[in-house]
């Protein structure tokens, strides 16, 4: 086994392991304390996404998702596996995967600013992929901010709707990893209008934009459309397109056109 891949394997570990305990600990005080609500504590996730003209981290493939959900000032444990297709083409072969680039992301407890709750995060991205052409060869330092801020219409909108704006800044750089392979540096922005009605039906809209300074700040930016059915509030289900808005094929995080089909789960 690679030392890169022993490495990533041992981190992975660590961090199921701390996420198990400690949704062991609440569990326990939940059943100590007779609480009749709990609150889900994960969420396993998998898609199943075509792509076409992708950079190498935007490819078809098969990606499994798993988040620990915590109650501490780390409130969130996630670990993304890919296994992207070869070939890479839209149709893809799904019976031919293979193992892309791992990534881990650490999710903080939001803080309030002027009544707005503004999450923090940290990403690493491992660079697994096998062969190494089906990832960036880099490993990725990738801090990030979120919030989330409900929108309301008034009387315009119906009372079982609700609306909110989700805004995310991520900044992606390789710290180390294979030096034959290009540097990564750039930001992303997910601009997402999010609605909910009737707690069953779910509509996303998202634009992300690309600022890649290895390019000298050129933009690209991709937009997609998500629409999905929320089964016995555990069960979600929902479909995705996703095409250019502009900027060449060379930006990183880009992609000409996406179709994916994706289910979740909590429990």
């Amino acid at each position: 086994m690679k030392t890169g891949t022993l490495v990533t394997a041992i981190i992975i570990l660590v961090f199921l392991a701390a996420a198990i305990a400690r949704a062991d600990d609440v569990d326990s005080i939940a059943r100590d304390t007779g609480s009749a609500e709990r609150r889900p504590h994960f969420l396993v996730e998998l898609k199943r996404e075509a792509t076409n003209r992708g950079t190498p981290e935007e490819t078809t493939k098969t990606q499994i998702k798993i988040d620990a959900l915590l109650d501490g000032i780390v409130s969130l444990l996630r670990l993304e596996i890919p296994f992207p297709d070869e070939p890479t083409s839209f149709e893809g072969n799904p019976f031919n995967p293979h193992l892309g680039d791992i990534k881990v992301r650490i999710g903080f407890r939001p803080v309030r600013l002027a009544d707005i709750p503004l999450g923090s995060f940290l990403e690493l991205t491992f660079p697994t992929a096998n062969p190494g052409e089906l990832g960036k060869g880099k490993y990725q330092v990738s801090p990030g901010i979120r919030t989330n801020i409900p929108i309301s219409f008034g009387q315009r909108l119906p009372e079982s709707h609700k609306m909110n704006f989700e805004p995310l800044v991520q900044q992606v750089v390789s710290v180390a990893g294979d030096e034959n392979r290009k540097d990564i540096n750039y930001t992303k922005f997910e601009l997402t209008l999010r609605d909910t009605w009737r707690k069953k039906y779910f509509l996303k809209l998202t634009a992300k934009p690309i600022l890649d300074w290895q390019q000298g700040g050129n933009t690209g930016a991709v937009g997609e459309l998500e629409g999905g059915l929320i089964i016995h509030g555990r069960w979600r289900v929902w479909l995705l397109l996703g095409s250019r808005l502009w900027g060449s094929d060379t930006i990183s995080s880009t992609y000409d056109k996406r179709v994916g089909i994706n289910a979740s789960v909590t429990f």
